[in-house]
């Protein structure tokens, strides 16, 4: 089980971070183009969410592999499967349907991450 959560958690921290750096640090002309939501909503709000998942992926990882509060890693799985909810009924509410399946393959990756948190 705690092979499987490292393999989970690894990909979804690779994931965020990779996404959540982009959000936090390129302008709103350079994300469009692979983030069409983003002429959408205030740029404070982008910065937000790429902090948020950037701090999502440290707490995948951070916490099992100190030790210290390691419960921590179930919440940012958790928070990370709310925020990808989200994110799809964004998607959903702008009618671009195509676009939730990598929200539907987060959710699942972060769902299973949640599981495998608590199994060990």
């Amino acid at each position: 089980m705690e092979i499987a959560y490292w393999i989970f958690a690894g990909l979804l921290a690779a994931l965020y971070l990779y996404a959540g750096g982009r959000k936090a640090v390129q302008s709103q002309e350079q994300l469009a183009p692979m983030m069409g939501w983003v002429d959408t909503v205030p740029m404070w709000l982008v910065r937000v969410i790429g902090a948020v998942e950037i701090l999502g992926a440290a707490g995948l990882v951070l916490p099992p592999l100190t030790g210290i509060a390691p419960a921590l890693a179930t919440a940012a799985a958790l928070g990370l499967l709310v925020l990808q909810v989200l994110a799809a009924a964004v998607h959903l509410s702008r009618r671009e349907v195509r676009e939730t399946g990598l929200n539907a393959v987060l959710i699942v990756l972060a769902a299973v991450t949640v599981w495998l948190s608590r199994a060990w």
